[in-house]
């Protein structure tokens, strides 16, 4: 992840599913052990560039720091016993393989210092015990572009070891380059020969910033034509509901060559946890509709204060800190059955959209919109079935319309799709307006229309099912369910809802 962004808004494959709880350390491979998929046998034959990158493109991969020393600070405390730990976990999710980044300022530069390199062999033997193999970024934190001949020296040193490791899948040149800073293209324009010739059949990339998206891809490809890459490695924080249009043009940017996402998560910080789960389940949705079988969680915990180095940007960011699957005390986040349903190859379910109101608000992907004109309780004491309902009561307007609660789909929008929205409300003294609406949004998250219910009779009432129906605009590329509640003096509950793509 680079330090200048704020995120908001081999060889396949490991063939387990465990809990999601945190696992006890795996046992060391003895003779008598069966070899994990990453196991490297004396007897095999030398990995291929083919056989890794068809491997990197199905990859399962995790990517990781400790939670309490990230990013340089994961190799100046080296902590192989935690590391042991944590990987247990990441294999327990389904992973088949874990991203580690190796910065220069940390390992020595030109010469990796012996310590450090010793570090990463122990790295790399922790998960091979634990059946994962290892996706290698380096140049992470990096700006001397003006000395080409030192970074292949350096690169060279770091992987020699690796170039016909199975255990090693792919080689990330830069994390996040700038493809318009020119002196940044032309330093990997000179390394990335030089790297193919100290490990040729390693799969190399290179990623982009979040913020560039499908279009930094385009660019970055056209910068280096004629030093062509394996793979492009696209770094993912948009908003979720557009992910499978991203994705599409991403894919397009860099065609014919294949693309991964190398990167993708929404902080807890900046959401719900429920939000996150959401998230994650579009975006893995999106991109198996889209053909790309890798997707890489940001990241596996969240981090404790003073994990991150302070002489760093990304240690300011409040949002860095709470990306994780996991949180500092190891308890799971409701991302982490999310992932583990992707890997498992299992279909995304709507529970992860909480359309009942029975997870605790911590965890609910609602979010509020126009709350200064009245934002939704949840209320335990009320309910259509179940426990629990939201309550709007004593709600205005604001210039913009209705203060509401809202909801997007696990799956996908687009053109001339039939979708249906209903959702049970009463009244309790109710004035004003209560409905529900489905608002469409076009590829650039700009609003485009809304269809709405019939009203909720005003008073007091009993349980009265609302419910609308229609087709997505020929622009649309996302859809929110908006629960409305307006200029109501007395109190109104929504429970149960309902959101599905109908079949025409």
């Amino acid at each position: 992840m680079s330090s200048a962004r704020l995120r908001t808004v081999v060889l396949s494959c490991l063939l387990t599913t465990a809990s999601l709880f945190p696992a006890a350390p795996a046992a060391a491979v003895t003779d008598e052990s069966p070899a994990p998929a990453f196991v490297a046998q004396d007897d095999s034959p030398a990995p291929t560039l083919a056989g890794r990158l068809a491997a990197v493109q199905t990859a399962k991969t995790m990517n990781y720091y400790p939670s309490g020393a990230g990013w340089s600070a994961m190799w100046t405390r080296f902590d192989p016993s935690q590391v042991d730990v944590d990987l247990a976990k990441v294999a327990a999710l389904g992973a088949d393989s874990v991203r580690v980044v190796v910065f220069p300022r940390a390992f020595g530069y030109p010469r990796p210092h012996a310590a450090y390199a010793a570090k990463l062999r122990k790295f790399v033997s922790i998960a091979e015990a634990h059946g994962l193999g290892v996706k290698f970024t380096l140049f992470d934190w990096w700006a001397r572009y003006y000395d080409t001949k030192g970074s292949a020296a350096w690169a060279a040193a770091v992987l020699a070891p690796y170039a016909d490791d199975p255990r090693v899948l792919a080689v990330e040149l830069k994390n996040e380059m700038s493809p318009d800073d020119p002196d940044a293209v032309a330093w990997m324009r000179d390394l990335i020969p030089a790297v193919r010739a100290a490990v040729p059949a390693m799969p190399l990339t290179v990623s982009v910033n979040g913020q560039a998206g499908p279009t930094g891809l385009a660019r970055l490809k056209a910068a280096l034509d004629g030093t062509p890459l394996d793979f492009y490695d696209f770094h993912f924080y948009g908003a979720s509901e557009q992910a499978l249009t991203d994705i599409r043009e991403a894919q397009a940017s860099v065609a014919p060559d294949p693309l991964v996402i190398g990167e993708t998560g929404l902080s807890t910080a900046a959401g719900s946890a429920g939000e996150q789960a959401a998230y994650l389940a579009r975006v893995f949705r999106a991109a198996a509709l889209a053909g790309v079988g890798s997707v890489a969680p940001w990241t596996l915990t969240d981090f404790s204060l003073g994990a991150i180095p302070s002489n760093s940007a990304v240690s300011t960011m409040p949002a860095q800190y709470e990306f994780g699957l996991y949180r500092i005390d190891g308890s799971p986040k409701p991302a982490a059955s999310v992932v583990r349903a992707a890997w498992a190859g299992e279909a995304q379910s709507d529970s992860v959209l909480d359309l009942s109101f029975e997870s605790d608000a911590g965890n609910s992907p609602w979010r509020g919109n126009l709350t200064e004109a009245g934002a939704a309780e949840l209320d335990p004491s009320t309910a259509h079935d179940g426990g629990r309902s939201m309550r709007f009561a004593a709600t205005t307007r604001s210039a913009l319309g209705l203060p509401s609660l809202r909801i997007s789909p696990i799956g996908p929008v687009h053109g001339g799709q039939a979708w249906s929205a209903a959702a049970w409300t009463r009244g309790t003294d109710a004035t004003g307006v209560t409905e529900i609406a489905l608002s469409w949004f076009d590829a650039d998250g700009r609003w485009i229309g809304q269809d709405t219910s019939a009203r909720l009779p005003l008073g007091t009432t009993d349980w009265t099912q609302l419910t609308v129906s229609a087709l997505a605009p020929p622009a649309a590329a996302g859809v929110q369910l908006h629960l409305k509640c307006g200029d109501n003096t007395g109190a109104t509950w929504f429970d149960d809802i309902s959101l599905t793509e109908k079949t025409l």
